[in-house]
């Protein structure tokens, strides 16, 4: 019988995942907040891999409480991550999964584009999505994973922030507004090189931007999060010393 797969956060997310899991035959186990997660490593203490779907608000102190038996074989999804965030809870090398499809209550998944996935389990994702028909690749290199993670928030943050000035989808965000695209990418590109600590192939990732943007064109821009990202950029920013001009100037909008 094959070990379980474990599921940390069983929201929209978790759920497709789980599905996806159970479809290619693995037993799983779900986590949520009211369970001992220490408890639960003792009874299971090999899985196959351990899925974190929590929220980005709970990202960092979910992975600071993760067993040590279980960092071999972790699997991580959230927006705006990055090695780092992985690195301060002393995980190594974990499978990490773009995701570029979209979930919400009581509609089924949107695709933009195809997911990549790199690490251990990237196999494992991959045949899991396919079974719920949701389209994603292996990536070849941990500097390949870092470019779609940069790209990924790139499009979230530049999308949600620069909602809060113009409202609408991304492809009037480009076609009308692309001054405020571009400050606000400018910004945001500022922020990722800092936090990646390398130089960024900028003319990639804005063309990666775009290719994104093409993928759903009417996907909107200000989402329910989006003043809470751009107050999280601006912290690490102010803790970090960087200028970030426009979202500065938006923030100061928003009061």
């Amino acid at each position: 019988m094959q070990q379980p797969i474990i599921v940390v956060g069983l929201g929209e997310l978790g759920s497709v995942f789980a599905r996806g899991f159970l479809r290619l035959g693995y037993p799983v186990q779900a986590v949520t907040r009211d369970m001992d997660i220490e408890q639960m490593a003792q009874e299971i203490p090999a899985p196959t891999a351990v899925l974190i779907a929590v929220g980005e608000a709970d990202i960092a102190k979910t992975l600071a409480s993760i067993p040590n038996a279980w960092k071999n074989d972790l699997i991580l999804l959230q927006n705006e991550l990055l090695p780092r965030d992985w690195q301060a809870a002393n995980i190594d090398s974990p499978t990490v999964i773009s995701v570029w499809f979209e979930k919400k209550k009581g509609m089924d998944s949107k695709v933009v584009m195809p997911s990549p996935v790199y690490g251990k389990h990237a196999k494992l994702v991959f045949n899991a999505l396919a079974k719920v028909d949701l389209p994603s690749f292996i990536l070849d290199s941990e500097a390949e994973l870092e470019y779609e993670l940069v790209r990924k928030n790139l499009y979230i943050l530049t999308t949600n922030i620069a909602g809060l000035e113009v409202g609408g989808n991304v492809s009037n965000l480009a076609a009308n507004h692309s001054e405020v695209m571009n400050a606000v990418a400018t910004d945001v590109l500022n922020l990722q090189a800092f936090l990646t600590g390398t130089t960024l192939e900028t003319d990639r990732l804005m063309e990666g931007l775009l290719e994104a943007f093409a993928g759903d064109p009417e996907h909107g821009c200000m989402g329910r999060s989006a003043p809470a990202r751009l107050a999280r950029a601006l912290t690490i920013a102010s803790d970090a010393g960087l200028t970030l001009p426009k979202l500065e100037a938006i923030q100061s909008a928003q009061v």
